[in-house]
Formats: structure tokens, C-alpha cells, sequence
């Protein structure tokens, strides 16, 4: 999955909904129901009775028509769910039962499903892993601050349930799914009924599955080697949420609302559309039935079989039986859709959008076929089915999501449009592409037995992404992107709060939280240093080695490691020098001293020091570090040096005396350098000869000495020294890297109420950078690099009103305006016009309009950034609380929308107010630990920088349930406000002598 990507934080699933239902797992004891006999093995299938489940605080009686969808979303499996029609509740009962317990008299239809049953071929258990107060570990589920003991939740018989674990089972596997589905898109609810074929494979008398929270009991123990048939049926609300089956709204070409059905089961969405065996390992195949309206189509993972008249105007589609798969992957979509196609050896590509939006799919479908015959080559393993649909959906919340064969997007990750989408657009377009179509191998073909190893999907991804990208696109300049985000990822990871990219997951929230960027870019860039120090030939060899090893299965870290050290054959132990970065958080810092032909190297944890409360560091742990190195005797690429530092500290000797050295050639391994003589000569270098070193070896001196200043290394007078030589600079990598670290000083100065000072900030920045502000050209003339760059330089010169360049801007858009959005805008510039044009209130109120009325996903997102950055605080709450409520702006824009406000001074307070007053809809929306909910709380007190704002932001959290008080974000948050803080007090009488 990608996480949509911000221009703040770029970078990207559900335990089932129910969660906030007070419900005790209900069981039927089959011994005892008198309708049921003793069980057979391979024989007929069980429906299970009906129970009934409450909302929480509310009567049967007492709930809302707004209530009824938080209520549905977790019905599921055979229960009855105080619907409205008591037809549907009814329908759902295979028998019914009296007060005395004894089976009511049955009618004919109740005949036949409790004859079936008397030969039943399964019992089971459907279990919330959601219980209140109960916190999961490896060993179950324990009370918070109590002692380790294994706790069991009551059923409602007052019996004990018989699991408590957040792991199933490994006793019962499924084998196969029988799954029929009828969304019904007037309705906005599905019926569904599944079949499952389980192996048993250890004697048991219990069936643990993901589902609502019920369960029977069979009288005796299921037979070993023995396969069972589980039969239910359900009926639900399509989802309010971005998980599991959910509804979208949108309006058509004639204005007109519509509804789309789309699923997101990644990580734990899958039990709350059908029930299964909701975890990576437990892979399947599956055979999907889909009724439909016939004006609408339906897609699934399999190439349709067979399309079937039901009854007036509804059809069934039959898809061909999956591969083996996870429940993670499995993905349908019912709407109005439209595509266009391309085959590609043996395989169908389609990329399918609403019929508006046909024209802008066909660079998408390019793209993917590149990158598909890329793939095939490099993997040596052809994609095994016979089609590939990429879907945008209409309103998503990730960047997209790589279901096996039918993958989904949002639109601005799918969708081009030749006159609104800037060359940005067209790489980010081009990334997500080749993200999801790398998971086809990493994730699906080979899946993470356990969320712990999510890196494994995720990190190989992003890592391959960039990879296709600079070998099949590289007039993009994907590495430099790929930069930036390592760059991103070390910060977080340089904080107390940070997590190995290898960690044990104990809850639902903590398997949301591995989404993040250590599991994507950490993971990417410790692949990355691997394939620069065994060669891209031998990683290569790995990668294929470990593909066929496990191909339809799952594998572990260690399993990659050990299909490596096939190929190294005993000259490197892969998996001893890989497991000192994945089963540790953080990363070294490597200090350099220099003495004649004798560098000193020396490695410790470069963390930040925040409160000592929870402050931890291992100083003695140790990296099996690959150094790489150039010196001034030759600094081309094939002159790059390596050595393993896997000691505390050593000593490499030259060959001769040099005039510099330079360490972590292209920034190729993930640690930072300290020069401690030597920042001296590298300054002096950037002054004389710049070109002496890559533009990605620059960026990385700006980024580690500024990093090195925020730790008390090196000193901010040293750091403004190094990037005095910016005026000669034209590359894209060091260039974005000083507006990112000048940006971060100057919101926090603004922040902290130093407006003058602040305004010195942005002096020296256009002191540095104004000449190249001045040299762009309002066009989208030049190469896709170029105009990157004159995006980036004239948005924030725009934003900030440097130079002329709101002026310009504001011209351009006031033409614009006149013309009622006819006139064509340079797409790469239009961000910035916007922005402008957004100040006043006319324009505010034209680009609103614009909104509700573009075809093209490219510039409503524009548009969107440019309202965001609107002063009038009323309309900056207006566009918050209109995003959430999604009637006019999506929601999937929230993230974004909070992001851009909460940069503005204006704006920053009113973000912050805006998440504590909505927190609880917020996170029924997005769910806790969710990659959105990570960054809503990153960006709304990330410029936080008093004691004051640190105590409240403490207090909220600790205010709201134990499960928000205790993710990771929110101590990432705080540990992000202290280190504000301790910056303020270390350089605010620096900064006022420097500038």
C-alpha cells in the first residue's frame, strides 16, 4: 500500500469496526442445542443462529438513523442486527430458539437448513480481538497495569471464551472461500454468504476466526487431516469508513450523485465485509460471486468467468478461482467504470476510472506496461495472471493499494491530465505505479508472515519503485525524491520514540502504526546500502533466489537474509550484518577524524536527547556499518572506496595524503557523517569547486550538518558557512534540502512569536536563492527536473510574497479569473498562482467554485492547497469541518488540508483546536493508528515549541482512551515539541548573533 504522499511528510486496513460495540463473544455449545448432532467431517455446512448487539450507552430502541452504519459496519456472520426490516432479520435465522431453549417448531425452509446441520461439517468461533480495557501481547491478553496473566473474556452464557490471543490458532487452515456478495448501491447494504473449507491440523474442538464476536463449540474433537466446510450468511451496511466494503459518493458528468463500492482490507479490513482467517499467513484461494444492478460492472482479482441474469435487472458476475492468496488482497469494486486496455505478454492491463475521467487514464496505462515487462525481466518470474486492472477510486484514503490483480488508487495517483498536471504530478503518478505493481512479487507473490515484518512488503516496494523508476524513467530524477524522504525518515527515526523496522505488533493500533516511514523508506534504504555493497548483480541473485524460495507463501526477515547468503556462498554473512538495522531503532552516527593518510572512524547512536523520563539509548550496540568513501586523488563513481566498520572504532589507512574526504558516497547508506576536522575543508571545497562532489553528496553535507547542529555537534554558525556557496548551486537535491532546513527554523522562530527574527530567516533564504527565484519563467518549458524546480522555488517564493512573485501570480490568476476559468494556466506554476489568487476573498470564493466544477483531479488538488493557504481564519475552519464532513471537499483531503493549514500562523492554533474538538469522529473515520491519524497528529503540533503547548498536548492524549494515549504518533509528537523546545534554547541567542 502507499501512503498518500503530502508535500510536508510524504510518504502511505482495519481490525474489525465492532470495536465500539460492548459485546462478550457469544457461544453455542452444539452438545447442547437440541436441533444439532454430533459432528461429521466433509459433509454439509453450518449457519449460525442469531444474536442480537447493542451500541454502546444506547437501548434497543434508543439508537439514531446516523448510529445505524457504526452499528453495521460490524454485523456480520449469521446475527441479528436491530435492522429496520424485520424481513431482513428474519432472512437471517437459520432456526430460531425459545426462552426455554428447546428449537421454536420449524417452517419448511427451516426444515431443510436444520436438516443440513444435523450433519453439521464444523463448529466455530467468530472473536473480537478488540476488547475493552485488554491490552494483546505474544502470550494474550492482559489487563493494563496488571500482572502478565493470561485473561479470558466471558461469552454471554457467562462461560469463559475459549481464546484470547491476538494471533489464531495454527490448529485449523483454510484452504478455500466461497464468497457471494450483493451490494445494493440504492440501499447502500450487501448481503453476502461465504463458505469456507478448513484443514484441520490439529486435534481441537474450537474454530477461531475473524468476525463478530460469536462462537460454537463442537462436541467433539475435529478429526486431524480432516477437512470441514464453514457456511454463513450476513448482511450488512456498506461502510461510512475508508475500511473494509465501503461506499463512495461522487457527482457524475451531469452533476448528478452517485455511488461507487470499493474495499480496503489492508491490514485488518477483511472480517468486516466477510468472515475469514484475517492474517497474512493463513493464504487461500478464493472463487467471488458478485449480484449487481446489469448498468453497473464489478470487478474482482480473477478475470471474470462468466456473467449470469439473476432476477430483473440484477446479474451475477463469476470470477475465475484466485491464486493463493491473503484475505489482505483480496479486492471488488461495483460502479459505473469505464477503461481502456493493452496486452502485455499474456497479461491484460486496464485502467479503469468513472466514465468523466476516461480521457485521463491513458499515460497510467503506458506507465504500467513499462514497468510490468520491467518487472518480469528483472524478477525473472512472469506476473502470474492473466489480467491487471488499476482502478481510481473516488475518494481513497491512501495513495493506493495493491490487491492482487486489481489494484486501487486515488485519482491524483492515477489520473493525467495533459493541461492541468504539473510534471510533479507526472512522478508521482509514475511512483505509485511502480510501487503497487512491485508488490505484485513483494507482498502477493511473497507475503510477511506477521505485521512485524511489514517491511518486508512495504520497504522492498518502495526500494524497487525507485529503482524501475531511475532504470525505465530517468528524466525523472526519482533519486532525488528517494533522498528527501530518507532524509524525512532519519528524523523521525532519530527520536526516542522511534521502533526497529522488525517489531513485535500487539494490537490492532499497533499493526496500523507499522505503516509508517521506517517500515517504507528505512526498509528501502537499508535494501538500497545492501545493493551497493554486494553489487547489483549478487542482490539481484538474492532477490530471485528468495522469490522462488517462497513464492505463494510467506516468509520472515531472516528468510531473505538466508536466500542472500545462498548466493554470497560464505564470503558475507548477510543476515548477521542485516539484523544490526532491522532489530534495532535508530542509526548510527560515524565521526571522522583525519590524521596524514590515517582516518579515524567511530560509530555511536546519533539520537536526540529529549525529557530523561523515557529517554533510553544503548551506547554500546553496534552497526556492521558499509562504508563508502571518495577523497580529492579521485572522486568519480568508480572511485568509490567501502569498508565494514563492525567494531566501535577503527582506523582506515589511504594510500596517500588528500586534500578531503568524503563519506557515504551518493548518501547510499543510512547513517550520518561527522567531519570533526575536517567541515573546514569541505566548505571551502563547496566554495571552490562545488562540482567536485554530486549534487546527491551535497544535499547530504546540508542535511547532516544541520541534523548535527540540532544535536549539539556542530555548531549553526558552521551550518550557515557550508551553504553560502548556494548562490552557484542549480541542482535540484541541494537546493530543496536548504529551503526544507531554513523552512523548519523559520516556522518555528514565527511560531515562537520572533517575528523579527524570523523575518531575517527569510532574508538570508533570499539572500541565498533570490537570484533563482528571479530566473524562472512563468512556462512549463525546460526538463522535467527544471520544472520541478521552478514549482518548488516559485510556490514558496509565492507563499512567502519574495520578490515580485505574488505580483506575477496574482496577474496571472485575476486573467484566469476574468475568463471564468477558461484561460490555460502553466500547469507546473498553477500551484502558485492559485495560491495567490486565493488571498483575496473573490478569488477564494472563484477557486471554491472551480472546485466543485473541474473534471481534473490534478487541479482540484491545487486548488485545495491554495484555499488552505487562505489567512481568513473562518474560512480555514470552514475547509476543515467541510473536509470532514466530505459534502463539498473530500475527505481524503483532510490530511492534506490540516497539513497546509497548520504551517500558516494564522492557522497553526486553529489546526490543533480543530483535531482535539474532533477527535473522537476522526478516528471512526480514519481509525486509531492509521497512517492519516499518524500524520493529522504529526502536522497539527509539529510547530509547537513551548512547555505550554507540551503540557497540553500531553494532557489531551492522556485525557482520551489508553489506547490514543499510547500510540506512537502522539509520543513521537511530544517527543517532536521537546526537541522544539531544546533547539529554541540551545540557538535563539545564536541565531539573533549569525543573522
Amino acid at each position: 500500500m502507499e501512503p498518500f504522499p503530502s508535500d510536508l511528510i510524504q510518504l502511505p486496513r482495519n481490525m474489525i469496526e465492532n470495536s465500539m460495540f460492548e459485546e462478550e463473544p457469544d457461544v453455542v455449545d452444539l452438545a447442547k442445542e437440541s436441533c444439532l448432532h454430533p459432528l461429521e467431517p466433509d459433509e454439509v455446512e453450518y449457519e449460525p443462529r442469531s444474536s442480537r448487539l447493542l451500541v454502546r450507552g444506547l437501548g434497543e430502541h434508543e439508537m439514531e438513523d446516523d448510529e445505524e452504519d457504526y452499528e453495521s459496519s460490524a454485523k456480520l456472520l449469521g446475527m441479528s442486527f436491530m435492522n429496520r426490516s424485520s424481513s431482513l432479520r428474519n432472512n437471517m435465522s437459520g432456526y430460531t430458539q425459545n426462552p426455554n431453549g428447546l428449537c421454536s417448531a420449524p417452517s419448511t425452509r427451516t426444515v431443510v437448513v436444520c436438516t443440513v446441520v444435523l450433519v453439521i461439517a464444523v463448529s466455530l468461533i467468530m472473536l473480537i480481538y478488540l476488547l475493552p480495557k485488554c491490552t494483546f501481547t505474544k502470550e494474550g491478553c492482559h489487563k493494563n497495569h496488571h500482572s502478565m496473566e493470561l485473561i479470558y473474556p466471558l461469552a454471554t452464557n457467562g462461560k469463559v471464551f475459549p481464546w484470547a490471543k491476538i494471533r489464531l490458532p495454527p490448529d485449523v487452515v483454510p484452504l478455500h472461500y466461497d464468497l457471494i456478495l450483493q451490494p445494493n448501491l440504492t440501499t447502500l447494504k450487501f448481503a453476502g454468504s461465504v463458505k469456507i473449507v478448513v484443514n484441520i491440523t490439529k486435534e481441537t474442538r474450537k474454530i477461531v476466526l475473524h468476525s463478530s464476536g460469536i462462537a460454537v463449540m463442537a462436541p467433539e474433537a475435529l478429526l486431524v487431516g480432516q477437512n470441514y466446510t464453514i457456511n454463513i450468511e450476513y448482511s450488512s451496511n456498506l461502510s461510512d469508513s475508508y475500511y473494509g466494503f465501503y461506499k463512495i459518493s461522487y457527482k457524475d458528468e451531469n452533476s448528478k450523485q452517485r455511488w461507487f463500492a470499493a474495499t480496503q482490507f489492508e491490514p485488518l479490513g477483511a472480517r468486516s465485509a466477510f468472515p475469514c482467517f484475517d492474517e497474512p499467513a493463513f493464504k487461500a484461494t478464493f472463487l467471488i460471486k458478485i449480484k449487481r444492478d446489469e448498468t453497473l460492472s464489478a470487478l474482482s482479482n480473477m478475470p471474470k468467468k462468466a456473467t449470469t441474469p439473476v432476477t430483473n435487472g440484477i446479474v451475477q458476475d463469476e470470477f475465475f478461482v484466485s491464486l493463493k492468496m491473503s484475505t489482505y488482497l483480496v479486492a471488488f469494486v461495483v460502479a459505473d467504470l469505464k477503461n481502456i486496455s493493452m496486452k502485455t505478454n499474456g497479461s491484460l492491463v486496464s485502467v479503469c476510472a468513472i466514465p468523466q475521467h476516461l480521457n485521463q487514464v491513458g499515460y497510467a496505462l503506458n506507465t504500467a506496461v513499462k514497468l510490468l515487462e520491467f518487472y518480469e525481466k528483472y524478477f525473472l518470474i512472469n506476473y502470474p495472471l492473466e489480467k491487471l486492472d488499476l482502478v481510481a477510486i473516488p475518494d481513497f484514503q491512501s495513495g493506493a493499494m495493491e490487491n492482487w490483480g486489481l489494484i486501487t488508487f486515488r485519482e491524483t495517483a492515477l489520473l493525467f491530465d495533459s493541461n492541468t498536471s504539473s510534471a510533479r504530478d507526472k512522478k508521482l503518478i509514475t511512483a505509485v505505479i511502480a510501487h503497487e505493481l512491485a508488490h505484485q512479487w513483494f507482498g502477493n507473490l511473497v507475503t510477511m508472515e506477521w505485521w512485524n515484518d511489514l517491511w518486508l512488503n512495504e520497504g522492498f516496494a518502495t526500494f524497487i519503485e525507485y529503482f524501475a523508476m531511475e532504470e525505465i524513467f530517468p528524466e525523472l530524477h526519482s533519486d532525488e525524491d528517494f533522498l528527501n524522504l530518507i532524509f524525512k525518515a532519519m528524523m523521525k527515526d532519530s527520536l526516542n520514540s522511534s521502533h526497529p523496522v522488525s517489531s513485535a505488533v500487539q494490537s490492532s493500533e499497533q499493526i496500523e502504526e507499522m505503516f509508517d516511514a521506517l517500515s517504507y523508506i528505512k526498509g528501502a534504504s537499508l535494501l538500497l546500502m545492501l545493493k551497493h555493497y554486494l553489487t547489483k548483480d549478487v542482490f539481484q541473485a538474492g532477490i530471485e533466489v528468495y522469490l522462488h524460495n517462497h513464492n505463494y507463501g510467506s516468509a520472515q526477515s531472516d528468510d531473505l537474509w538466508d536466500s542472500m547468503n545462498e548466493i554470497t556462498n560464505g564470503t558475507l554473512d548477510v543476515k548477521k550484518l542485516m539484523k544490526t538495522w532491522i532489530l534495532h531503532k535508530g542509526f548510527p552516527l560515524v565521526t571522522v577524524v583525519r590524521n596524514g593518510k590515517n582516518i579515524s572512524v567511530q560509530q555511536e547512536q546519533f539520537l536526540y536527547h529529549m525529557e530523561t523520563e523515557n529517554w533510553t539509548s544503548d551506547t554500546s550496540y553496534l552497526w556492521h556499518i558499509p562504508l563508502t568513501y571518495i577523497t580529492s586523488s579521485c572522486n568519480f563513481i568508480h572511485c568509490t572506496n567501502a569498508y565494514l566498520l563492525d567494531r566501535k572504532s577503527a582506523v582506515i589507512e589511504l594510500p596517500e595524503e588528500v586534500e578531503w574526504i568524503k563519506f557515504n558516497v551518493d548518501m547510499s547508506g543510512y547513517y550520518i557523517v561527522h567531519y570533526a576536522t575536517d567541515w573546514k575543508m569541505l566548505i571551502d571545497l563547496l566554495k571552490k569547486n562545488h562540482t567536485a562532489l554530486s549534487p546527491k553528496d551535497r544535499a547530504n553535507l546540508i542535511n547532516n550538518i544541520f541534523s548535527l547542529a540540532g544535536l549539539g555537534k556542530e555548531s549553526l554558525e558552521k551550518a550557515f558557512e557550508l551553504i553560502e556557496y548556494l548562490n552557484k548551486e542549480n541542482s535540484t537535491a541541494p537546493l530543496t534540502q536548504v529551503l526544507f532546513q531554513l523552512s523548519l527554523i523559520y516556522s518555528l522562530l514565527e511560531k515562537k512569536g520572533e517575528q523579527h527574527l524570523a523575518a531575517r530567516v527569510m532574508h538570508r533564504i533570499e539572500h541565498l536563492l533570490g537570484d533563482k527565484i528571479d530566473q524562472q519563467r512563468w512556462t512549463d518549458d525546460g526538463t522535467l527536473s527544471e520544472r520541478e524546480l521552478r514549482s518548488t522555488l516559485l510556490d514558496f517564493a509565492c507563499t512567502h510574497d519574495l520578490r515580485n512573485c505574488r505580483t506575477t501570480a496574482t496577474e496571472m490568476f485575476e486573467k484566469w479569473m476574468k475568463s471564468n476559468g477558461t484561460l490555460s494556466l502553466p500547469s507546473d506554476v498553477m500551484k502558485a498562482i492559485f495560491t495567490a489568487g486565493a488571498k483575496s476573498s473573490d478569488g477564494w470564493e472563484f477557486l471554491l467554485k472551480m472546485y466543485s466544477s473541474s473534471v481534473s483531479e490534478a487541479e482540484k488538488s491545487k486548488i485545495i492547497e491554495a484555499l488552505a493557504n487562505t489567512e481568513d481564519v473562518r474560512r480555514l475552519i470552514w475547509l476543515m469541518q467541510n473536509s470532514l464532513e466530505g459534502e463539498i471537499i473530500k475527505t481524503q483531503e483532510l490530511s492534506h488540508i490540516i497539513a497546509t493549514v497548520s504551517q500558516s500562523l494564522p492557522g497553526y492554533l486553529l489546526a490543533w483546536d480543530f483535531v482535539k474538538e474532533n477527535w473522537e469522529k476522526l478516528t471512526r473515520k480514519f481509525h486509531l493508528g492509521s497512517y492519516t491519524i499518524q500524520n493529522i497528529i504529526s502536522l497539527s503540533t509539529s510547530q509547537f515549541a513551548t512547555k505550554a503547548h507540551l503540557l497540553e498536548v500531553k494532557s489531551f492524549f492522556k485525557s482520551k482512551s489508553e489506547e490514543s494515549a499510547q500510540l506512537r504518533c502522539v509520543r513521537e509528537a511530544i517527543d517532536t515539541i521537546q526537541l522544539n523546545i531544546h533547539w529554541m534554547e540551545r540557538n535563539l541567542a545564536k541565531l539573533q548573533e549569525l543573522l
